[in-house]
């Protein structure tokens, strides 16, 4: 049966005109995953990691942060839709900030650090099949954003989604493009290599390359960290950031008993009955931020050794065909984490870095942060905490970003709020202000109003105006 699985599944992806090295490492997870693998890590072989450099600890010069950051490459991870919050294009061009979308802003960053050190540094996009189109159309917006000889986005590969039942391609005849995935962003490496851009990069002279995701505004291009890295000689580098109570879930680094080896253990990666234990920040007082450091020519000697195909563990993903239809087809996702990169580059450093680096926007509740008076823009684009975020839970009615926008469309004051917590249907009123707890509860269906006005406590509303 996995034979032919895998046959078939072969045969679609050169039929897509998908490279080989993309087909490779695809083979290499099938076997994995007809072998039993499922890629868990159990709590009792790992041990929680300590003692790392810290980014509060750093005293670099301005000339080496200069010299580092001139040598260094941006690549912002931008394949996806958003689809758990309602969207159908790239999640990257929700408005974030005062009309502007998660691209403006980074655009705005990295120009405003080329400014301010005198270099060119470049961004260039890792796009899916299903962003690129409209990434490169709003991206024209920044005529100057480009690097002579260096294009702004190189596309990360597809693979087919498989029957969870035969390991066969999946056939979905409704709509044929959610019969692929991308295979997680551990396709960075892959991508880099069958794009021409790792060479490309490395012939024109840059070294290093930070890697983040397109919706954590928090990664700026940071020279100091580069500074850090580039002195370090390591081949790779992840960013960590202390737990918060807040913190309940999300990949994290660990330490392997058996070999004192740092890897990866994404929460797909951990058992059930065990996430409790890898989600205490008391145990484990540290998630992977997902902002990475990589040594350009360390990788290409890396990828050499291993016949141009990382050797990255399996994560073996449930899902539906349909994301939005929970009774379609159960089909399995073969992925890899870029981050369990460090699982196999000997030397790989850690650093704890400053919470303001890991601001994602997953959700509605993200977002709402994001616009609130909490965070402030500053001149050279960053989203700076005025005070700490407080916690903030949005009910079922604005979990898709259509129902959001129309129950927020004036966004209340957070900045004197410790929490927000809304159950039921509530909109929002002009120069609302949430303080300490507060609380919107509403034990029917039908639509209630926040005053313009008025304050919300742990007791509900209250003053508002007339």
């Amino acid at each position: 049966m996995s034979d032919r699985g895998l046959d078939l599944a072969v045969t679609k992806m050169r039929d897509a005109g998908i490279g080989d090295l993309a087909i490779a490492t695809f083979t290499r997870l099938y076997r994995e995953l007809e072998s039993g693998a499922t890629g868990l890590i159990r709590e009792a072989d790992v041990e929680p990691l300590r003692d790392i450099d810290r980014q509060a600890d750093l005293d670099v010069s301005e000339a080496d942060a200069r010299e580092a950051i001139a040598r260094t490459v941006v690549i912002k991870l931008n394949g996806g839709l958003g689809t758990s919050m309602g969207l159908e294009g790239p999640k990257s061009l929700l408005p974030v900030r005062d009309g502007l979308t998660f691209l403006d802003l980074i655009a705005r960053q990295v120009l405003a650090v080329r400014e301010q050190y005198g270099v060119d540094l470049p961004v260039v996009f890792m796009d899916s099949f299903r962003t690129q189109a409209e990434t490169l159309a709003t991206l024209e917006a920044y005529p100057d954003l480009g690097v002579d000889g260096l294009p702004l986005d190189f596309l990360q590969n597809r693979e087919p989604k498989l029957d969870a039942e035969t390991l066969e391609p999946v056939t979905w005849e409704r709509n044929p493009d959610l019969e692929w995935c991308p295979p997680g962003h551990g396709d960075l490496y892959t991508a880099l290599q069958t794009s021409g851009l790792l060479d490309r990069l490395l012939e024109r002279g840059y070294r290093y390359v930070t890697v983040s995701n397109a919706d954590n505004l928090g990664a700026v291009p940071d020279a100091g960290i580069a500074a850090w890295f580039a002195a370090s000689g390591a081949p790779y580098a992840a960013e960590l950031v202390a737990k918060s109570d807040a913190d309940v879930k999300g990949g994290q680094l660990v330490v392997r008993r058996s070999d004192g080896q740092i890897i990866q253990r994404e929460t797909a990666q951990t058992y059930p009955e065990e996430l409790d234990v890898a989600n205490d920040r008391h145990v484990h007082p540290f998630f992977h931020a997902n902002n990475l450091w990589i040594d350009l020519a360390q990788l290409r000697d890396l990828l050499a050794a291993n016949d141009g195909v990382m050797p990255l563990p399996l994560i073996r993903n449930l899902k539906t065909v349909d994301p939005g239809d929970k009774t379609s087809t159960k089909v399995v996702q073969l992925e890899i984490a870029m981050g369990a990169a460090v699982n196999v580059f000997p030397g790989a450093r850690v650093i704890e870095v400053e919470r303001a680096r890991f601001l994602p926007v997953k959700t509605t509740n993200d977002l709402l942060l994001l616009r609130s008076d909490v965070y402030e823009l500053t001149p050279q684009w960053h989203l700076v905490a005025r005070r700490p975020a407080p916690l903030v839970s949005l009910g079922e009615k604005y979990k898709l970003i259509a129902d959001f926008e129309a129950r927020v469309e004036h966004v209340p004051s957070l900045v004197e709020a410790d929490s927000l917590t809304v159950k039921g249907d509530w909109r929002f009123g002009d120069d609302v202000r949430v303080v300490g707890e507060g609380r919107l509860v509403a034990a029917d269906d039908e639509p209630h109003i926040v005053p313009p006005g008025a304050t919300v406590t742990v007791d509900g509303i209250a003053g508002a105006a007339r």
